[in-house]
């Protein structure tokens, strides 16, 4: 295991869902990471995250997911740039999401558009 919860998480939760399960159980977790998780759970890509305070993991149960990943080194870009990661990371328009650590706290890279904000991106969603 890495240094890096969020993407060792959504590695998890990939690989759950190519291994054909519904949920997985998550050890290590974070604030971020459930505000990255409820982002997605707006979208649709997950259907609901909770915590297990006995056992201390977070339960993540897969929705309508075709991949998702965590951007690898977290590129700094500015309102013009974004664009640009649209189209490395997503598989067409209007198709998936780009989480975008703001000065606004986190949001989609549409909201980011629309707010005229830049930040750094954090992991998308399809």
């Amino acid at each position: 295991m890495s240094q890096d919860i969020i993407s060792d998480a959504l590695n998890m939760i990939m690989n759950a869902k190519k291994s054909g399960k519904k949920e997985v159980a998550i050890a290590r977790y974070s604030k971020f990471l459930l505000e990255i998780l409820n982002i997605a759970k707006k979208a649709g890509y997950i259907e609901k995250c909770e915590i297990d305070e006995k056992e201390k993991k977070l339960i993540v149960h897969i929705g309508e997911l075709n991949e998702c990943r965590a951007i690898k080194p977290r590129f700094f870009v500015m309102v013009p740039e974004i664009e640009k990661y649209i189209r490395r990371y997503l598989p067409a328009r209007n198709f998936g999401i780009i989480i975008v650590s703001t000065s606004k706290g986190l949001l989609t890279h549409e909201e980011a558009q629309e707010k005229k904000i830049g930040g750094s991106l954090i992991a998308y969603f399809y």
